[in-house]
């Protein structure tokens, strides 16, 4: 008889003791009904959550072995924590999903058809409404798709979320990948693989607030276009020679006007207008270069994704917040 093969579901938490056990019942009733083809193993990571997040995973894993936790010791982020979740995952397949529900966990049933039966290495799930959200994150979500998928070399799937399930071949092209500013999206279309889109529509947080605020969205947005795109950089060069061409253009101008008219006083508002304008394009064009600086060296300063304060699982591994 052919062994089960084993899905390890890794939720990143932060502060979501409101819906962790409701995310919990969810994924029993998968697990029950999917039980004849794959074992559950579902792994917490507490992102440095400042509620009674750990003490739910505790209470979770005392009333059932398939729970497992990794426990930061401070607040590193969605991304360090779904790395330490697939660093730290057992499973034959690898489940990223999100707790507050918003992420429909019944959608596992057809994501494992397709890896085991169809020949994919992944399914994906995508957003096809926003049914729900603030029309300016909406427009803010889709903006960023547009402009990411124009600059970078990557495949942009709008409507794209982190939920998916992957292959044990995957998830190790994934660890491969271990740079400390990380934006997995980018991250799960450069190591390739095929990958099934599964449309769903979108659903509201079970309970609890979100985390993502517009800021934090703007920040996100960043992140993937420096990481994955060196265009800004080809921005910088273009404007750079487009005001060499202005600059040459406008001495052409003054000269020809001072030997014909004289009046070497007048057009003093103009010029202090265009000094301020140029300044503040040099400005702008350092502030672009000192992103891809500053992200080099958060890289060179070598310093581990995580730090793990607490570790369950039911295969010890070796070393903590290691890459």
């Amino acid at each position: 008889m052919e062994k089960k093969k084993k899905i390890t579901a890794v939720v990143p938490c932060y502060n979501e003791e409101d819906v962790i056990g409701l995310f919990y019942e969810e994924m029993c009733r998968v697990a029950k009904q999917m039980e004849a083809q794959a074992e559950f193993e579902i792994l917490f990571v507490n992102d440095g959550s400042s509620d009674h997040t750990l003490e739910k995973m505790r209470e979770l894993r005392e009333k059932d072995s398939r729970v497992c936790f990794v426990s930061f010791s401070r607040n590193f982020g969605k991304e360090a924590a779904m790395y330490a979740g697939l660093e730290h995952a057992t499973g034959d397949f690898v489940a990223v999903i999100d707790a507050d529900l918003q992420h429909p966990p019944a959608l596992l049933v057809e994501m494992f058809e397709a890896v085991t039966r169809e020949g994919y290495d992944s399914a994906a799930a995508q957003r096809v409404s926003r049914t729900g959200e603030p029309k300016i994150r909406s427009f803010v979500s889709r903006s960023f798709y547009r402009v990411l998928a124009k600059l970078s070399q990557i495949e942009v799937v709008e409507g794209e979320v982190d939920y998916r399930l992957m292959s044990r071949a995957m998830v190790n092209a994934v660890l491969q990948m271990s740079e400390r500013n990380r934006f997995t999206k980018g991250i799960f279309s450069w190591v390739g693989f095929r990958t099934k889109w599964i449309p769903y529509e979108n659903v509201e947080r079970a309970a609890g607030q979100t985390k993502w605020s517009m800021w934090k969205l703007l920040k996100y947005s960043l992140e993937g276009i420096i990481g994955y795109s060196t265009a800004p950089l080809a921005l910088v060069s273009l404007i750079g020679v487009l005001f060499c061409i202005c600059a040459f253009f406008a001495i052409l101008y003054i000269v020809i006007k001072t030997l014909i008219w004289g009046d070497p006083i007048g057009g003093w508002p103009s010029l202090a207008c265009m000094i301020l304008g140029v300044s503040g394009i040099q400005l702008f064009c350092m502030g672009i270069l000192g992103q891809y600086l500053g992200k080099t060296y958060l890289e060179v300063k070598n310093r581990p994704i995580y730090v793990a304060s607490d570790v369950e699982t039911n295969e010890e591994k070796e070393g903590q917040g290691r890459n």
